[in-house]
């Protein structure tokens, strides 16, 4: 079976410095896959959308590694809260915090994510 495409027309948008920064169509987000964006200043975010269609934005910087692959990462669910968890040695980062799950000494930059 064949799922029509969305046609919502709704743009994602990042807030950065206090201004609102279009990222992509909200259609680009699958549920439970991560899809990372350049942003004006040279950084990557890492955008997910779930299935309940919350969005959400990190660094797509891995801290342990430098490597920028957080957004291919595996998304899931700890007691409760939304992580994604590296791809590379597996740390799990909160979606809505940004913490560490696995060291709570590190901790990756979020943003503030809508649709629009």
């Amino acid at each position: 079976m064949t799922l029509a495409p969305e046609t919502t027309g709704l743009k994602v948008q990042l807030l950065l410095d206090g201004d609102w920064f279009t990222v992509c169509d909200l259609t680009a987000l699958l549920p439970g896959r991560g899809v990372a964006a350049l942003l004006p200043d040279g950084r990557q975010a890492a955008l997910f959308r779930d299935r309940g269609g919350a969005l959400y934005a990190l660094d797509n910087r891995d801290p342990f590694t430098g490597a920028a692959v957080l957004s291919r990462g595996l998304t899931g669910t700890h007691r409760g809260r939304p992580f994604v968890a590296s791809p590379l040695l597996k740390q799990r980062f909160d979606l809505l915090s940004g913490q560490c799950l696995d060291d709570e000494a590190v901790r990756v930059a979020v943003y503030r994510v809508r649709a629009s």
